[in-house]
C-alpha cells in the first residue's frame, strides 16, 4: 500500500515510511491510494470469524508487504487482548464499551497496534525514534502504555495543565523508563501547535528522529476500523440499519468507522457528537469549516478546536459538502445536558456513562428521534472512574476502581512544566546532547 500527502506536495510513501514519519515533509497527513472492499463472504459471515482474524483481514492492506503476515498476526493478537462489548441500553440503542483495556480508554487499540508496528521497524535499528505527542486526555496514558519499554523508542508528552482528570494525569506522568511528560500552560490546542512546529524545526528535526503517535499516524488512525466490525459482528442477528453515534474531538475514530464502510462494513449513518467545541457541527449547517480556539469542557478529551483528521473525512467524501451529509449527522451538546445524561442513564437504566460516552447517548437519542426504526450504538470511549469528579456527584454512587487504576493512582508524578514553545525546543535539543 502507498500512502500520499493531502497537501500533496510530498513523495508517496510506505506503511513503513508513513508509521516513522508521522506526517508527511510537506506536514500533510497521510492517506492510502486506494482502498479496497473486503471479500463480501467475509462481511457477510463475520459473526464465523474471531476477532483477531477480522482485525487482519481489516488492516492487511493497509500495512501490505510492510510487515510479514506471522509477524502482522502476532502485533494484532498482542493488540486485542481484551473485549468491545456491546451493553443494551434501550430496543432501539445500545453502548460500544471500548474502555476495557491497559488505560481504560479507546485509545489502547491504536497506541498498542502503533507502538508494535514502529518496535517491529526500529528493531535492528540503533537510532532512537522520539514519539512526540499532545493530548487532552486519553491519548497519553494509551501512547504511553503502549510504549512503555519498547527498545530505541523515547515518548515525550505534552498535555495541557489542570485540563486532564487526576487518573489520566497519574496514567502520563507515572510511568518513568522511557516515557516524559511535559505539563503545558495552556489549552490542548498549544500543545498540539508546539509538537507541529517541533515537526517544522530543522534544528530538531536535522538531529532527532520524530515520529508522531497521535491519530494523525496512520498506524494509530487505521486499527480503529476494529471496534466497527467487532460491533457489526455482535449485531448481525439485528434485523435493522445500524448507525454509529461517536464522540467526536480530533474525529480520527468516526473517520476510522467511515473507512470500515468503504471496505463494506453495511453502517448507515455516523453521528458526531460534540460538546460546545462544534467545528463539525456548525460546518455541516453552513459549509463554512472554520476552526475556533478550544473551549473547557467536562468531555476533555474532545476540547478540540481544529480537528486534525477532518481533512481525511473530507478527502473520503471528495471536499462535496452533500456528499458528506448523506452519511455523517453532527450535533453539539452542553456541560449540562452532558451531566443529565449521564444521570439519565444511571436513573433510567442503571448504566453508568462518562461525559464523552454520555454525548454519544444524546447523540444517538437526537437522531433517533427522526430515524426511531434503525438500531444506533453509541460508542463509551473511557471508562467513568477516569472522570470520578464529575460522575460519582452525578450518580451519589462510589464507583470502585479498576485494577488498571489501582496499580498507578499511588504512583508519584515526574512531569516538567513549560508554557512556551522556546522551553519545548530546549527540552528536545538537550535531550539530543
Amino acid at each position: 500500500m502507498i500512502y500520499y500527502s493531502l497537501r500533496k506536495n510530498a513523495p508517496n510513501v510506505s506503511f513503513r515510511e508513513a508509521v516513522i514519519k508521522g506526517i508527511a515533509e510537506d506536514k500533510g497527513l497521510y492517506f492510502p491510494t486506494e482502498i479496497h472492499p473486503l471479500n463480501p463472504e467475509i462481511l457477510k459471515n463475520l459473526n464465523q470469524y474471531t476477532h483477531e482474524e477480522i482485525a487482519f483481514e481489516a488492516i492487511k492492506q493497509f500495512v501490505g508487504d510492510t510487515i510479514p503476515t506471522p509477524i502482522l498476526r502476532e502485533i494484532i493478537a498482542e493488540t486485542l487482548c481484551f473485549d468491545f462489548p456491546i451493553v443494551p441500553i434501550t430496543n432501539q440503542c445500545g453502548s460500544l464499551e471500548l474502555f476495557h483495556g491497559p488505560t481504560m480508554a479507546f485509545k489502547d487499540v491504536g497506541a498498542r497496534f502503533m507502538a508494535r508496528c514502529l518496535g517491529y521497524f526500529n528493531r535492528e535499528n540503533q537510532e532512537e525514534v522520539t514519539v512526540l505527542v499532545a493530548t487532552s486526555g486519553d491519548t497519553g496514558g494509551a501512547v504511553a502504555s503502549g510504549f512503555l519499554g519498547v527498545k530505541n523508542v523515547k515518548v515525550v508528552i505534552l498535555y495541557p495543565s489542570k485540563k486532564v482528570s487526576a487518573i489520566q494525569e497519574k496514567q502520563l506522568t507515572g510511568l518513568g523508563q522511557n516515557i516524559r511528560a511535559l505539563e503545558v500552560d495552556g489549552t490542548f490546542d498549544d500543545c498540539q501547535a508546539m509538537v507541529k512546529q517541533a515537526f517544522l524545526d530543522e534544528e530538531i528535526t536535522r538531529h532527532k528522529k520524530l515520529t508522531s503517535a497521535n491519530s494523525i499516524n496512520v498506524a494509530r488512525w487505521l486499527p480503529q476500523m476494529f471496534y466497527y466490525f467487532f460491533a457489526m459482528k455482535e449485531l448481525s442477528s439485528i434485523p435493522k440499519k445500524i448507525s454509529f453515534s461517536v464522540p467526536s474531538g480530533n474525529y480520527g475514530n468516526i473517520c476510522a468507522g467511515m473507512m470500515a464502510k468503504r471496505l463494506g462494513l453495511p453502517i448507515h449513518k455516523f453521528i458526531a457528537a460534540t460538546n460546545r467545541n462544534d467545528v463539525v457541527p456548525r460546518f455541516m449547517e453552513t459549509g463554512v469549516y472554520n476552526p475556533s480556539p478550544s473551549i473547557q469542557t467536562i468531555s476533555n478529551a474532545m476540547d478540540v478546536g481544529d480537528p486534525s483528521n477532518f481533512i481525511r473525512i473530507q478527502e473520503l467524501h471528495r471536499d462535496e459538502h452533500n456528499d458528506l451529509h448523506q452519511e455523517l449527522a453532527a450535533y453539539r451538546f452542553t456541560d449540562d445536558e452532558t451531566r443529565a445524561a449521564i444521570a439519565e442513564l444511571f436513573q433510567s437504566y442503571h448504566y453508568i456513562a462518562d461525559p464523552h460516552g454520555a454525548i454519544a447517548y444524546l447523540g444517538a437519542k437526537k437522531y433517533l428521534e427522526s430515524h426511531p426504526s434503525v438500531y444506533t450504538v453509541f460508542l463509551e470511549t473511557a471508562h467513568p472512574v477516569k472522570f470520578l469528579d464529575i460522575v460519582a456527584p452525578i450518580i451519589d454512587e462510589q464507583i470502585e476502581l479498576p485494577s488498571q487504576i489501582k496499580a498507578i493512582i499511588n504512583a508519584p508524578k515526574k512531569a516538567q512544566k513549560i508554557s512556551r514553545y522556546e522551553e519545548l525546543k530546549s527540552y528536545l535539543r538537550n535531550e539530543i546532547e
